[in-house]
């Protein structure tokens, strides 16, 4: 990979924002790019970057790494997930689908990020934009890359050249909303600012029933909806007023009175609630009907409805700088909060301080609805702090429910009313819902620590204030989950790669553990099950620091495994964080000498206890591990003390576990059968070569690939009797069990043919129709066969059959390389075959050299190794040892071409060596 970074504000402008280059066309792909070419809009280079990649799976990952240290470096950490995402895709298109070199560029503008990835196959499909164009289906193994653009990207595009296809996307920063206020004081006349419309009053009628009977054209005008809408439905689907159990100011009395007057909330025909302050009175008709006539305004003009005579304290205390105290205020502050966290932990302070609590807290519903999990909180332990869970419904009636407001006198009356605050020292609190159109987001509590503390007058007041917050707080909700599941989608897209790049199931526990602390969790352990008779073992153990690996490790030791439960989620163990507890009270009480023993033995051990106990005293949750229908494993993910999963953590890890379980099984799978490949291999060859008086012999063998594949090749060499040896090496066509069945049937056949007696063509002719007895398994078979006799004189006598196998080559005292037999047909072919064996006399220092077609056949490029070749390195071995000559002939194969052999290779060497040398 070569980059580049030229920073500064006169880099060279991007190609798709300049003019065309003669036969450079540009096909705008999506909605997206072609508003973003219709529109003028400034582009300034403040920075750029530069990467090129090699057209090989692991670019894929480095232009990933590439990107994202590239933003981060520049402080765009919001579309950083984005952006990895896109450039995943696209380089992807490139270095593995089309093939060739991928070229990304980063260009930082004042608005954001551009980034182009360029590839040498212009010629590949894109689908235009048309009436009848059709996105790739999300299935599909292609296309992907333009459907991420137009679903993540601002603009994006595509650029051709005669020699390169350009694909460009723009990600713009996200705009941070400034927080605002609009209040308006009870000042006197001549200090009121000048107002550039007219004020709007709206004016209700209400009958008896409670449903509006009139509605005028300010109403339209303030909250959008008309009059035909609204007539003849009840006010209270509009105003956004809690119907608090028991309180003598809800709206429906509230309408019955002669007079009302006080601010509420009317919901907009957008879904937004508008803040108002209303003046109600009760009239009669002439007909002795009653109704309510409710007059409205905007709540920060309400000194247009207010009497001098309204309410003694709330509104007559306003600072002496003219601030309101309209709750909405006192919640939000001004400026906002841009992030979730800080709008929430502001919601609970300000609610604490607005009902003069001990204790506050603020809960977020999941998607379904049924739990309730701790976001924010104010004067409660550090454990019911973040994201400790509650359940929606706790106990029968609308009290225990938390989709309806609550007050509650004294919880030690009503124990278990509201769990989160168990063992806490609260007495008395009051619970409103969050709601959002109908549907329960959150809950907002205040506690006090003293009894009686709260009534359905302030359970109104909470009320109102959590209806202004919830539209808010639910928009950060939905804007922090999707920047989540966007981060979510990038971390899967590296986890997928990671995993899927390894077949070694030790390497794929150890990445398993790593991809999750401490992106996930502080700590985590996996457990495999071998198989369903099988007890799950602990495999790996991790923890974000490493001097507590050991301890955990230990720890985990002594408590039973999980139960290895298919089914899918993550659930909740307590026994490590149990047993920690109880082994640091024991270590704690042994140091203080409360348990009679000894006290120096155990002083220099309470540290590394507790330790542990603290580091897995938190939410541990298991994830079973499965693949193929079967449960083999389990993922532990742990936290320290007092801290909980989030629900989105959970869900993410719930993934990740189901694509660890595939890589997993797959590395099991794979491991078997290597296994049964490499000892079947084994099997195919001799268990050792026997010693021959007055001969060397030398055997190198190579296996091609992994390891995983039973090859064709084979040799042999055994005693036949009365001094002869029988020697063989050959070549089974293809790879895999049929072609180890023939090479186990030549090998064996050969060792018990040759003992009968027969000569080496008679031996030849019965394996040939062996082979052809197999039928369909046969396969055709290559052999140099022979037989040896050592002879008085110091020679050596072969008789040799070569039946279609390169020939054997005889290198002379004087440097000569003859061939040392004729060819002759190969086996498995033909029935009737008709052999004939050749007699060599090697002489004192004379070397007889047998190869497989693995080794002629040596390719680099268009050039081949070949009989030639190999005769002229042989031609360099005078002198040499029999073990010499074989290790030259594959040093010299080996050097041949930089890629990998693809095929294996047999190397039998064998010499007579000269008087004064001892084999």
């Amino acid at each position: 990979m070569t980059t580049g970074l030229i920073p500064g504000a006169q880099p060279p402008e991007p190609r798709p924002t300049g003019e065309l280059m003669p036969q450079q066309r540009r096909e705008p792909a999506g909605p997206a790019a072609l508003s973003a070419d219709t529109r003028p809009r400034s582009f300034v280079i403040t920075a750029r970057a530069a990467a090129s990649f090699e057209p090989v799976g692991r670019s894929v990952a480095t232009a990933r790494s590439f990107v994202r240290d590239t933003l981060q470096g520049w402080g765009f950490a919001d579309i950083i997930d984005d952006a990895v995402v896109l450039t995943s895709e696209l380089v992807t298109n490139a270095v593995v689908h089309a093939g060739t070199h991928a070229e990304v560029l980063c260009l930082r503008t004042e608005d954001g990020v551009r980034i182009e990835v360029s590839d040498r196959y212009p010629e590949r499909e894109l689908p235009l934009q048309s009436a009848h164009a059709v996105m790739a289906n999300p299935d599909r193994e292609g296309g992907r890359g333009l459907q991420l653009c137009a679903a993540l990207a601002a603009r994006w595009g595509v650029d051709y050249t005669p020699t390169h296809k350009n694909v460009w996307f723009q990600l713009d920063l996200p705009e941070r909303p400034v927080g605002t206020r609009a209040a308006g004081p009870c000042l006197p006349a001549d200090l009121l600012p000048m107002a550039d419309g007219r004020i709007r009053v709206a004016v209700l009628q209400v009958d008896r029933k409670g449903s509006v009977s009139a509605w005028n054209e300010d109403a339209e005008e303030l909250f959008g909806h008309r009059a035909s809408e609204v007539v003849g439905k009840p006010l209270t689907d509009l105003a956004a007023w809690p119907h608090t159990p028991g309180t003598g100011t809800g709206i429906a009395e509230a309408l019955r009175l002669s007079r009302w007057e006080g601010s509420y909330g009317i919901r907009r025909a957008d879904g937004r609630v508008a803040s108002v302050y209303a003046s109600h009175l009760r009239v009669r008709d002439t007909g002795g009907e009653p109704s309510t006539v409710c007059l409205l305004v905007r709540d920060h003009e309400r000194a247009i409805l207010q009497t001098p005579q309204r309410g003694p304290a709330t509104d007559q205390t306003s600072a002496s700088d003219g601030q309101s105290t309209d709750p909405f205020e006192v919640f939000i502050g001004s400026p906002a909060p841009d992030d979730l966290d800080g709008l929430l932990q502001r919601t609970v302070e300000r609610a604490r301080d607005m009902l003069d609590g001990d204790s506050a807290f603020l809960l977020l519903a999941t998607d379904d609805e049924t739990e309730l999990e701790v976001r924010a909180s104010t004067g409660l332990p550090s454990a019911r702090q973040r994201f400790a869970r509650v359940p929606v419904e706790a106990g029968p009636g609308r009290y225990g429910s938390a989709r309806m407001p609550a007050v509650h006198d004294d919880l030690t009356a009503v124990p278990g009313a509201v769990p989160l605050l168990s063992g806490t020292g609260m007495r008395s609190v009051v619970t409103v819902p969050l709601k959002v159109e109908g549907r329960l987001t959150g809950s907002l509590g205040v506690a006090a620590e003293g009894p009686g503390r709260y009534s359905n007058e302030e359970a109104l007041r909470l009320q109102f204030a959590a209806d202004r917050i919830a539209l808010a707080v639910e928009s950060a909700r939905l804007g922090e989950l999707e920047r989540l599941r966007r981060g979510s989608l990038s971390f899967l897209v590296e986890a997928s790669d990671l995993l899927a790049g390894t077949l070694d199931r030790d390497q794929t526990l150890a990445l398993m553990a790593q991809m999750t602390v401490p992106t996930l969790a502080t700590w985590c352990a996996v457990y495999t099950i071998a198989d369903q008779a099988s007890e799950p073992y602990l495999s790996y153990v991790l923890h974000e620091d490493e001097d507590l690996i050991d301890g955990i490790k230990s720890l985990l030791s002594k408590v039973p495994a999980p139960d290895p439960v298919p089914t899918p989620g993550a659930r909740i163990w307590s026994a490590p964080g149990e047993v920690a507890h109880q082994a640091a009270l024991r270590s704690s009480m042994r140091s203080l000498g409360l348990s009679g023993g000894p006290t120096r033995q155990v002083a220099s051990g309470i540290g590394p206890t507790l330790a542990t106990a603290s580091a897995v005293g938190g939410e541990t949750v298991v994830l079973p591990l499965v693949a193929r229908n079967r449960v083999i494993g389990m993922l532990t993910l742990g936290k320290p003390t007092d801290e909980h999963f989030r629900q989105e953590i959970l869900e993410l890890a719930e993934d990740l576990s189901r694509r660890a379980a595939l890589a997993l099984d797959n590395a099991r799978l794979y491991s078997e059968r290597t296994a049964i490949s490499q000892a079947l291999q084994r099997s195919l060859l001799p268990p050792g070569l026997p010693n021959i008086d007055g001969v060397e012999v030398e055997v190198i063998y190579r296996a091609a690939g992994e390891g995983n594949e039973v090859g064709g090749d084979f040799y042999d060499l055994f005693p036949i009797g009365n001094g002869a040896y029988g020697f063989a090496i050959g070549d089974v066509c293809g790879t895999g069990p049929n072609a180890a069945a023939v090479t186990g049937l030549a090998r064996h056949a050969l060792r018990l043919l040759a003992r009968e007696g027969l000569s080496g063509p008679a031996v030849l002719e019965r394996l040939n129709s062996a082979i052809l007895d197999e039928g369909d398994r046969s396969r055709f078979l290559t052999l140099l066969y022979g037989e040896m006799r050592p002879q008085e004189d110091g020679s050596a006598e072969l008789k040799v059959v070569c039946a279609g196998h390169p020939l054997p080559l005889r290198l002379r005292q004087d440097g000569t390389v003859v061939a040392a037999a004729e060819p002759q047909p190969l086996l498995g072919v033909i029935e009737d075959l008709e052999l004939y064996e050749e007699t060599v006399m090697l002489d004192p220092g004379d070397v007889l050299l047998c190869v497989t077609d693995g080794v002629t056949e040596r390719r680099e490029g268009t050039r081949m190794l070949g009989d030639d070749g190999l005769a002229d390195v042989l031609s360099t071995c005078t002198g040499l040892t029999a073990g010499a000559v074989a290790a030259r002939i594959m040093r010299a194969v080996e050097r041949f071409a930089s890629d990998a052999p693809s095929d294996d290779m047999a190397i039998l060497a064998m010499r007579v060596p000269e008087p004064h040398q001892e084999p």
